[in-house]
Order: structure tokens, then sequence, then C-alpha cells
């Protein structure tokens, strides 16, 4: 009889077909659950991958705000370190000039290096005409700078020179002796200014271009009004690129006599009891090398005749202007009328009085031209004239005094100067006039 044989099967057998099945469905969900993953990932990936990218420009962007806070910090601190800090926490720069002058007359003058009008001839008959060489119109300064006091922005400084005269010796302008030119203290708000101090009259604020006269401004005893007075002044001016203000200010009195060595006393303008009084009305307009400005003013003063306790007024009318006809083309001038201008800075070519014991009536002006070639090339020329009244002023009176000027001023390299000028004066006497030919050469440097 045929056996059947049954086919003897393993236990393990339906074990391992089962965990096959088994292992068979967990592969399916594993790859529906990686293909989920995928989709996940694809779907939010670019989301995520733009926040990325906005994030990493909103930190650049920031680490460069930040940058940029530092580098202007660090720009302040080294502006605040370029100058000398003082005890009181304020920014100190220290300015100059120094300059050599040499210098030739051709004729008798009432300063050798700096003249101002022509003195007649010795008795010689001689016209001692020289030539020489000098440095005392070197000059020295500092400025202060404070940007909050008073709720105003402070600015004070002090310049000097060494033309104050020289020693009684055989040095003479070798020798020469310090003196006080400006000192002002001011505070700047946006639409108002009060400065308090040393400075040039408020009726006559400009002075010509020049590297030969700087101990005596250019124009002095013709037409140019200049001297510097301690004063108190009010300026109120409106904003914008063009602006319209008023000034007004008290001036210490003083008829321009000369003073002696040490101790000094009353001058005819003191001895009124009253200060010098000047107001000024302005349009001004740009800035930098286009600012210019146009000004009329009026001036107060008094004095006592003398040898006598009379009193008598002097007043005065004056104009200015400072205009730009481009960047490298510049008008800038004077005009005044008057009595006793002598204290503002050798106004009546320097006569006070005439024979009545009046003051002397003047009318003088002055304008200049500068042309800037190049940064470094400035050249111009300008005339100046003061014409007193000829009626009263007596023998010796200089009824008349005018200078022509042309200058070449040059930078050739960092902070070298170099300053050409010739200057021809001509001084009216009763005998007639004279004429000198001033040459002058200024080498020299600033810092």
């Amino acid at each position: 009889m045929n056996r059947i044989v049954i086919p003897r099967v393993s236990r393990r057998t339906p074990i391992c077909n089962y965990e096959s099945a088994r292992a068979t469905g967990s592969s399916a969900w594993a790859r529906s659950l990686a293909v989920l993953l995928v989709a996940f990932v694809t779907l939010v990936t670019p989301g995520r991958a733009q926040d990325t990218v906005r994030t990493s420009r909103d930190s650049i962007a920031a680490r460069l705000e930040r940058a940029e806070e530092a580098i202007a910090l660090l720009r302040q601190q080294l502006g605040d370190q370029s100058g000398v800090q003082t005890r009181s926490r304020m920014t100190m720069e220290i300015n100059g000039r120094v300059l050599m002058h040499a210098f030739s007359n051709t004729r008798r003058v009432n300063n050798a290096d700096v003249p101002t009008f022509v003195r007649p001839d010795t008795n010689t008959g001689l016209p001692l005409g020289g030539a020489g060489m000098a440095i005392r119109q070197t000059t020295l300064g500092f400025a202060l700078s404070a940007p909050d006091v008073l709720g105003a922005a402070f600015d004070g400084g002090l310049d000097v020179d060494f033309f104050g005269g020289q020693q009684p010796s055989s040095g003479g302008r070798t020798f020469p002796l310090v003196r006080m030119r400006v000192a002002r203290a001011t505070l700047k708000w946006p639409n108002a200014e009060l400065m308090v101090g040393q400075e040039s009259p408020l009726m006559s604020p400009l002075n010509p271009v020049s590297l030969a006269s700087i101990g005596i401004p250019g124009f002095t005893s013709a037409g140019n009004l200049w001297l510097w007075l301690p004063q108190a002044r009010l300026t109120l001016e409106t904003s914008g690129n063009t602006r319209v203000g008023i000034a007004g200010a008290v001036l210490a009195p003083t008829s321009g006599e000369a003073a002696g060595l040490f101790e000094t006393d009353f001058d005819l303008a003191e001895r009124s009891r009253r200060p010098f009084v000047e107001g000024r009305a302005h349009l001004s307009w740009g800035s930098d090398a286009m600012a210019g400005s146009i000004g009329v003013s009026a001036h107060g003063g008094w004095f006592v005749r003398p040898n006598s306790s009379n009193q008598r007024e002097g007043f005065a009318f004056a104009a200015d202007g400072k205009i730009p006809l481009n960047s490298h083309v510049e008008l800038r001038g004077e005009w005044y009328t008057g009595d006793g201008m002598r204290g503002l800075g050798g106004g009546a070519v320097g006569q006070l009085f005439d024979t009545n014991g009046e003051p002397v009536h003047s009318t003088g002006y002055w304008g200049q031209m500068n042309v800037t070639l190049t940064p470094r090339v400035t050249l111009g020329g300008g005339f100046g004239m003061d014409d007193p009244d000829n009626d009263f002023l007596g023998t010796g009176g200089r009824l008349k005094n005018a200078t022509t000027e042309v200058h070449l001023n040059l930078r050739p390299a960092g902070p070298l100067v170099l300053g050409f000028e010739y200057r021809q004066m001509r001084t009216t006497y009763a005998s007639g006039p004279l004429t000198n030919d001033h040459l002058n050469v200024a080498v020299g440097f600033v810092f």
C-alpha cells in the first residue's frame, strides 16, 4: 500500500511567515510615513527657508546699523580728542599764523612795515624811503566751544599779535610787544546771538583780504573803520537760506588818542561818560564760498572838547557788502559818512577835531575784488579813500588819503603761505599830494 508522506512542517515556519508578513506591513507603513514626511518637509521647508533668509537679512541690517553707530561714536571721540580739553571740559583749538615780511617804501610814511598814509618830507627835503624786514605781524589764538550753555551753543576765543609797539632799544621792531586783538564770548541760539568782548565795530564788520596788512587792516585811514573795541552786542536773525537780521551794540568810547607807556587817563570820548552805540540791519544768504551779505548801520558817539567841558556829538551812517559773483569771484567793501570817526580806526585820516573844536566830518569807502583761481591761489585788488572836510583842518592837515592795492596769495604746500602785495598811497596836504609805493612780501605758515 502506498504510503502518503506528509511533509513535516517546522514550528518556526508559521512563525516565520507571520513575522515576514508583519515585517512586510511595517515596511509599507514606514514607506507611507516617509512619503508623508517628505511631503510635509517639501511643503514646510520653503517657508522656513524664507524665514531663515529674512532673519539673516534682518540680522545683517542690525549688525550694519550697530557698526555705523560705533563708527559715528568713534569719529566723535576722535574729533573730541583733536583739540585740547580744558579744566572745564570744553574743547579748545589752538591756531596761529607765523609771518615774516620784507617791505620797502619810496617815501616817508607813518609806519614802515604797514603804512597807512604818507608823511611830509623832513626839513632836509629827503624822501627817506627804505627797506626792511619784520616778523611782528605773527598772530596766536585759541578757540573754545561747548554744545549747551544756557540752551545755546557757546563759542569763545582770543587772538593776540606782536604789533603792540617795541621796547626802546637797539633791536627796534625785532623786540615787539604782545598786543590784544580780539577776545570774545558768544552764545548762539537758533535765531539770536549774544556777544561780549572785544571785536570790530558793528557798523564795519568787514576787512579786506591781505597778508601784508594784519597788524593794521588794509585801507586803514582810507575808508576802513576797524578798531577792535570792548562791547556787548545782541543780534536777532531769521532762519532759512535767506536771512534778515538786526543787531545793536554798546561799545567802549574812544577818541583814538595815544596812550602813555604805563599809566592811562580818560580820553576825550570817555570824559563824556557815555558809551558809543551802534545798530545794524542786514540781509544775508548762502553758505561757504557762496555766503553773502549786505548791511546798513548807524553810529553815535560823544566827545568833550579839548581844554573844555563842552560836549560834541559824532554820528555816522555806513553800508557794507560781501557779494559772491560765483564760487571763485567775490566783491566786498564798505562806505561811511559821519563826524568824529578817528576813534573807530583812523577815520578822517586820523583827525578828530578841526580848528573850531568840532568833530571832523569825513566820507570814506573801500572796495576789493578777490578771485580764487584754485584753493591755493587767490589774487585781487582794490581801492579805498577817506576824504575829510577841508575847510577847518588847518596847516598840516591831511585833506585826503587814497590807497590802491593788488595782491597775490599762495598756499604752496601744506601749511606754507606766501603773499605779494603792491600798494600805492596818495596823501594830499595843503602843499599838494605825496605818493608812496609800498612793496610787501610775506612768507610763513599757518596752524
